[in-house]
């Protein structure tokens, strides 16, 4: 009688974990299903606003307007986020290369690393929370108060006019701000590494000279504009296309901004593999 009652007490234990199992699973689908829908959408989204962007009448007053406001009042984030990452990798870098007595190694290791990686993912990922998250926040709100509407009804393309402007401003300005963010990066780097670390300065900076290639700030630069493209189109979809009142403009742009940063970290691990998959069949070292 007490082998029974354990044994129905192991299967309706089997029974629930089995339930929860699967509504885990039920769950990771659900969210990678809607990943991908949304990405499809957006990609769509973000060819025909491209085609809207190039067609008459040309909104290039619009596009300086919005590069002005993804670029011009990033800087200043950009330049504080960078100094502090600069100073903090070039720091643990320095623990870690002191135990080995390789610290002539700092410099180019911190500037690879800024350049290729680290410039242009925190860019990506800070643009995208403040311009990305403004973006979408806005165009929801038109979307909401009718005034996405008002614009069609006046013959007005609301795509060409709200959209197209904003995705070629996040593409173009991105690369610039990447710029600046690997260049106090590297300005902090070099202030911790020979004014607080005592590393010879001839050697840091002849050591980056010698390791750091123009083509590894290029690839920086253009992970950057890709960002800028993928924040950009994510943001003025969900933006563009806002339900629900007050509560759907909150939802949009919460979700433009996880979506657009899970996609610029992914998409990060995929193109540098394909970048450096490219350098190795064109023979470039």
């Amino acid at each position: 009688m007490a082998s029974r009652s354990f044994l129905d007490s192991w299967i309706s234990y089997r029974r629930t974990l089995n339930d929860k199992i699967d509504q885990v699973f039920l769950v990771l689908w659900r969210y990678t299903y809607e990943i991908f829908f949304v990405c499809g959408k957006a990609t769509i989204f973000f060819i025909e606003s491209v085609r809207l962007a190039f067609t008459r009448p040309f909104r290039f007053d619009e596009m300086v307007r919005h590069m002005e406001f993804v670029g011009n009042k990033s800087i200043l984030i950009i330049a504080l986020t960078g100094v502090f990452t600069g100073l903090a990798l070039s720091y643990q870098i320095y623990l870690g290369f002191n135990l080995v007595n390789a610290t002539n190694l700092v410099g180019p290791t911190v500037a690879l690393g800024i350049t290729r990686e680290l410039g242009p993912v925190l860019t990506g990922l800070i643009v995208s929370a403040r311009a990305g998250g403004a973006m979408a926040a806005r165009l929801g709100t038109m979307r909401v108060s009718e005034q996405i509407d008002a614009l069609e009804v006046m013959g007005i393309d609301p795509r060409q006019y709200l959209v197209s402007p904003r995705i070629l401003a996040a593409v173009l300005t991105m690369p610039l701000l990447c710029g600046v963010f690997d260049f106090v990066a590297m300005a902090g780097a070099q202030f911790l590494c020979i004014h607080v670390l005592s590393l010879d300065e001839a050697v840091f900076w002849d050591k980056i000279r010698l390791w750091l290639d123009p083509g590894d700030i290029n690839e920086g630069l253009l992970k950057a504009g890709v960002f800028g493209m993928v924040f950009a189109a994510v943001c003025t979809y969900m933006g563009f296309n806002t339900t629900g009142g007050a509560k759907g403009v909150g939802e949009a742009t919460n979700k433009g901004v996880v979506y657009s940063m899970v996609l610029i970290i992914c998409s990060n691990f995929f193109m540098t593999n394909l970048i450096r998959f490219y350098y190795a069949i064109m023979g470039i070292q």
